[in-house]
């Protein structure tokens, strides 16, 4: 390991003299060898210099990059292949029928017919274009008699094995930086930009800046990746990570599983970053070469890599958080709003509906051994997570399953999976907020009328917290019940 100072500033804020560290990842994988380091750069940036032809690739720079996969979904699917047919023609193919992947997943369980008539119009895509990852639901009435259909797309490109280190991944959704998690470039883009890529390939962007944030320290058994996450854009602010890329290190990430950093990369978008990355290990090997045969190939940052914010975090000494009505950077200590009185608690999206996110509520549930005070809906991520909800045995638990232990503290029976509520969607919407109440919610944003009503009042918060307020009928510090 090697440890270096670095002064940096940052805006509204002093210079301050941090430690940071970079470390070299031992694994069965090497990264390839590209002979001597002659001008030194940062995780996203050799990723982009890979894609675009270019040897370096510099801050600001706009170039065209290759794309190795397009994201689309539901909502947006529609609107941009109209863009792809209106500018390219009717009968022109996508540039890569292999490379384009569509997951309904945001308004499904509804009978809304604008919604409905989105999922008919991607089929009729798919079948016209003869896309091999089209992920198809026919039969609303009964998730489970789906196959092809998987559910919340950011934790379906993981599980289905597209994310890969090294890679290019675009997708119309603002979480796909979900990905990151796995050493992979992945943002979000509008319509028109994935319209071009249909055609193309191809996408120009502007290099961005990275900033650094190293987390070390042995994680407390009470803290969550989400209070990490949650913790730094309340240290930077909502746009404190404009455009830039977030590059995660230390000996917290190196700990954690794949879920957990992928909660970590999803929220970079909720501070204004461009994307999210975590240098790629054996656990992230492990994670992808069992879902996939396809080859890839990491990147690491070089030890002289310039960033333009370096932060030093010791999670060892940090407690459990929320984001408070109404911005994600809204940070207070759980322990601090514990007069907040809630109405409901939801666990579910792509940020908090993962089988370790269940299994971790269910955990507490366990512990505590009490009944939740207030409606508790949950909405697992896929149907993968969905089953290991009903069939894996939470740890410590007298072999119990998540669901198990969710009745017998009289949560609501886990939905079918999807985004849900997260983001409101149709009145009909599985635990939408259809009045102003107050909710603890393992999702992302809680700006107003994000799930529902715009008088809603929303408290983001780890699947430990969100548990444990549960339990409490106000916003609870996990503590409390562990």
């Amino acid at each position: 390991m090697k440890t270096f100072q670095r002064t940096t500033s940052s805006a509204g804020r002093r210079a301050m003299r941090v430690s940071c560290s970079t470390q070299n990842t031992t694994s069965s994988r090497s990264p390839a060898a590209t002979g001597g380091v002659k001008t030194a750069q940062t995780m996203t940036e050799k990723i982009l210099a890979r894609h675009s032809g270019n040897s370096v690739v510099r801050p600001g720079e706009n170039i065209w990059t290759e794309v190795d996969k397009l994201l689309t979904h539901d909502v947006c699917g529609p609107g941009t292949f109209g863009i792809f047919q209106n500018e390219f023609g009717m009968d022109v193919p996508v540039w890569d029928k292999e490379k384009v992947v569509i997951i309904p997943d945001h308004y499904i369980f509804t009978d809304d017919p604008r919604a409905n008539r989105n999922v008919d119009i991607l089929r009729d895509i798919a079948k016209q274009y003869d896309l091999k990852y089209f992920y198809d639901i026919t039969d609303r009435s009964d998730f489970k008699a789906n196959p092809n259909y998987k559910g919340v797309c950011h934790i379906a490109m993981a599980e289905e094995g597209h994310c890969k280190p090294g890679e290019v991944l675009f997708g119309t959704d603002s979480h796909t930086c979900n990905a990151g998690a796995f050493g992979q470039f992945a943002t979000g883009v509008g319509n028109t930009d994935a319209g071009f890529i249909l055609g193309t390939g191809k996408l120009l962007i502007k290099v961005p800046p990275t900033m650094r944030f190293a987390l070390n320290g042995e994680m407390p058994d009470y803290l969550l990746a989400k209070d990490l996450i949650l913790h730094i854009i309340g240290e930077i602010t909502v746009s404190g990570g404009t455009y830039k890329a977030m590059e995660f290190t230390g000996s917290a990430i190196e700990n954690m599983s794949m879920e957990e950093r992928m909660t970590i990369c999803n929220m970079v978008v909720e501070a204004g970053g461009k994307n999210g990355l975590c240098p790629p290990d054996q656990t992230t090997f492990d994670y992808v070469t069992a879902r996939t045969s396809d080859p890839f190939d990491p990147v690491y940052a070089d030890a002289a890599a310039s960033y333009i914010a370096d932060y030093s975090f010791d999670v060892s000494k940090l407690e459990p958080v929320v984001a408070a009505p109404h911005s994600p950077d809204n940070r207070k200590l759980a322990r601090e709003c514990s007069d907040v009185k809630i109405d409901r608690v939801y666990i579910g999206s792509c940020t908090g509906g993962k089988t370790e996110d269940f299994q971790a509520a269910a955990k507490l549930f366990y512990k505590a051994g009490q009944q939740v005070k207030v409606p508790t809906y949950l909405v697992p991520a896929t149907q993968k997570v969905w089953a290991d909800v009903y069939t894996l045995p939470v740890a410590g638990c007298d072999g119990k399953t998540a669901a198990q232990i969710f009745e017998e503290v009289g949560c609501d029976t886990p939905a079918s999976p999807s985004c849900a509520a997260c983001l409101g969607g149709p009145q009909d919407t599985y635990a939408r907020m259809n009045k102003p109440e107050v909710c603890v919610s393992t999702t992302n944003r809680n700006f107003p009328g994000r799930m529902g009503h715009k008088e809603g009042q929303i408290y983001l918060a780890s699947p430990y917290t969100a548990a444990a307020s549960a339990l409490k009928g106000y916003v609870c510090d996990p503590r409390e019940y562990m």
